[in-house]
């Protein structure tokens, strides 16, 4: 199995979720606060599939 770069929705969608994951960890915004680690969790998931499967 051959990794492949994830399409550009998948990518963006991931580079958005971790993000908001960032800011959600360093500034104090009620529900980023409370979920940070669950946008980055899913950010990293969406990447990692994104690369595995050429059909994501």
């Amino acid at each position: 199995m051959k990794p492949s770069a994830p399409s550009k929705f998948i990518w963006i969608i991931g580079l958005l979720l971790g993000i908001l994951g960032i800011i959600g960890h360093f500034a104090s915004v009620d529900f980023l606060t409370a979920n940070h680690f669950w946008f980055l969790l899913a950010g990293f998931v969406l990447l990692a599939l994104g690369t595995t499967f050429k059909e994501i």
